[in-house]
């Protein structure tokens, strides 16, 4: 397959994007030129630089997405100077394809010009817009802004002439609201196994305790204050447990008050915001991984990224009994329970912590139903989309 020219657009940065990230990579080792255009972090950083053979060029525009109008109007901004910068460049270079990473969905608009001039137009829905945005803020189904979301979605997906979606319940949904069967492609969140193929050795657990863990972001969707209270009702059956919670948010002050105020503030280590090189290295040390996201109409048709991660460092996971999971993972692959229960999640952590057997079976049972959708499938998957397609 002869090099195409790709561009993908994405409104994050792009360093710290793993999808996008994942993706361009695969492009690049496969001997496509890849471009990408992503947020700037600060004022004072690169405008453009290269990362593993990607060019990545950069806007600074603010990302503070106080509320859902301010959302939205970053959302405008951006399709505004993606959509010039595109038609820029597309004077200068002929694209054999676009990428447009959402959200919002209607970015897939900023290429229309890439468009005209023949470019494959390609949208890489992240989230399903509609749902995020009643998840997010509290607005109901009803709401006109749902409708127009809905619209908005409708238009990108038919605009696009391929759509890549991140997992089959999401594409079944959006089948029954418009998208052409044979349009979409699923490729997953699935983990760049290369990247936990070696870990380092960490010295930071001395007693050798039995260690609950949860890496990722602080936030209430990911209903870590539900962890802590599950916990701190079994804790004393579990004699040398600890709970370990990598990672940072908004929700960091209100966790680490509720630890003291349930008496578990020392069997709970808040480890902060670490390298991502150093990861695989902590995940080695856990026993248990604990995954308690909240359910909702957006939530349960979610993927947790850390998943994959725990699968490949051979940890047995507590999950949330949502949509997405169960649709891949049977009862025999992982420790479900009720989303928004304590007490379920709870009796989880106790049945785990005494049964080392039940615990393998888990690691083993995960492993063998995630080959189906592991990355190397995946890629294969997203290759074929973009070498088939791009460029006539």
């Amino acid at each position: 397959m002869s090099p195409k020219r790709i561009c993908m657009v994405v409104q994050n940065y792009y360093k710290i994007d793993p999808r996008v990230r994942r993706e361009a990579d695969a492009l690049v080792d496969h001997g496509h030129m890849v471009d990408v255009l992503a947020l700037r972090e600060d004022k004072n950083g690169h405008q453009q630089f290269i990362l593993n053979g990607v060019h990545v060029y950069t806007i600074y525009l603010s990302k503070k997405r106080a509320g859902k109008w301010r959302y939205i109007g970053e959302y405008l901004c951006f399709f505004i100077l993606a959509g010039i910068w595109l038609a820029w460049r597309t004077i200068k270079f002929r694209y054999d394809a676009i990428q447009v990473c959402t959200l919002p969905d209607f970015l897939v608009f900023s290429a229309i010009i890439p468009k005209l001039f023949g470019a494959l137009v390609i949208l890489d829905m992240h989230e399903v817009m509609p749902e995020f945005f009643m998840s997010k803020y509290g607005v109901p189904e009803n709401h006109l802004i749902i409708h127009l979301l809905k619209w908005q979605e409708k238009l990108s997906m038919k605009f696009a002439d391929k759509v890549i979606l991140i997992n089959d319940p999401i594409k079944e949904l959006l089948e029954q609201r418009g998208l052409p069967k044979g349009k979409a492609a699923v490729v997953m969140n699935s983990v760049n196994e290369k990247l936990f193929a070696v870990t380092q050795d960490l010295q930071q657990n001395p007693n050798q305790a039995f260690v609950f863990m949860y890496h990722g972001t602080l936030t209430p969707i990911y209903g870590l204050d539900i962890a802590l209270k599950a916990f701190a009702n079994v804790h004393e059956l579990l004699p040398d447990a600890e709970f370990w919670i990598i990672g940072d948010g908004p929700e960091r002050n209100k966790l680490e008050s509720l630890a003291r105020h349930l008496g578990v503030k020392d069997i709970i280590k808040f480890l902060g915001t670490l390298p991502q090189q150093e990861i695989p290295a902590w995940l080695a040390l856990c026993d248990v991984g604990v995954l308690p996201t909240r359910q909702d109409s957006f939530l349960d048709l979610s993927f947790s990224n850390k998943l994959p991660e725990y699968i490949i460092m051979g940890k047995p996971v507590i999950i949330s009994r949502l949509k997405s999971i169960r649709r891949y993972f049977s009862e025999n692959a992982l420790a479900y329970f009720e989303p928004h229960d304590q007490y379920d999640l709870a009796q989880k952590m106790v049945q785990l912590y005494h049964n080392p057997v039940q615990r393998d079976g888990l690691v083993e049972k995960s492993t063998q139903e995630y080959s189906a959708i592991s990355w190397d499938v995946m890629k294969t998957r997203y290759l074929n989309i973009m070498e088939k397609n791009a460029g006539g």
